[in-house]
């Protein structure tokens, strides 16, 4: 079979090691590269750092990654494409415009005999209360038809000022914590319990991750960011594996791996 290859945490619009611009022309050239390859791709959350769509206006830029998803799209390639916590309020333009569905919850796929779940991963596993409340009010029909009151100048500025609190919160965390302390292993292990999956897939962490988990079969990895990483995965039909563009020193962030 040809690959199946995932990605996470673009969150285009900030700068990360490079211009966001520079980073969105350095992920044109990966799906470029793999475009050659795929069976589909999966779009697994923040791709956007804020992003709104109102009836008649979404936030300019990202022409070079809209322009590449729309010719994959039209060549026939499947393109699936998840919200995350920085980009939830999509309501129908990838739909309508590139004829790519939007997801907001996790799924469960099965690619050649192995059951991968795949998901952005906020909001799953133990704690982060303030942040599983925060979603549910912003993904409140009441909230978004609220918000969608403001004039697109005051509203993105405002989405970007609270992508950049949301960031600043989560950036004490940017350090493997071991497995007893990463919540999406929780997760991973509680769902364990009822179901066979072999491989877990998330995003939202921003640290790639290759962790085996307590049956000694089973993986969870996380797809990492294009902000300092440049991490994807890619599963080969057999495997999955955890790949690094553009980016020669790039390795899993959790010892287990790295000895």
């Amino acid at each position: 079979m040809k690959k199946i290859y995932f990605a996470s945490d673009f969150h285009l619009g900030v700068a990360g090691a490079t211009s966001s611009q520079e980073r969105e022309k350095k992920i044109v050239r990966w799906l470029d590269q793999i475009s050659g390859d795929a069976e589909a791709i999966y779009i697994v959350g923040d791709v956007f750092d804020y992003w709104f769509e109102y009836r008649t206006v979404v936030p300019k830029g990202y022409l070079r990654l809209l322009g590449k998803l729309a010719e994959l799209r039209d060549r026939g390639l499947p393109v699936t494409f998840f919200t995350g916590n920085h980009d939830m309020w999509m309501f129908g333009y990838f739909e309508t415009e590139l004829g790519i569905p939007v997801l907001r919850e996790p799924i469960l796929r099965e690619f050649n005999g192995k059951t991968i779940l795949i998901g952005h991963g906020d909001g799953l596993g133990p704690g982060d209360h303030g942040y599983k409340f925060i979603k549910k009010v912003f993904a409140h029909p009441v909230c978004q038809w609220l918000f969608a009151r403001l004039h697109p100048n005051l509203g993105i500025r405002l989405m970007r000022f609270f992508s950049g609190q949301s960031r600043e919160v989560t950036r004490g965390d940017e350090s493997y914590l071991g497995k007893e302390k990463e919540w999406l292993v929780h997760y991973c292990e509680d769902t364990l319990k009822d179901k066979q999956i072999d491989y877990f897939i998330f995003g939202h962490r921003h640290l790639p991750l290759d962790i085996t988990l307590s049956n000694g079969r089973s993986r969870y990895v996380n797809l990492g960011d294009w902000l300092h990483y440049c991490s994807y995965a890619e599963f080969d039909g057999h495997e999955l594996h955890l790949r690094f563009f553009e980016n020669p020193a790039g390795h899993p962030a959790n010892p287990e791996i790295n000895g």
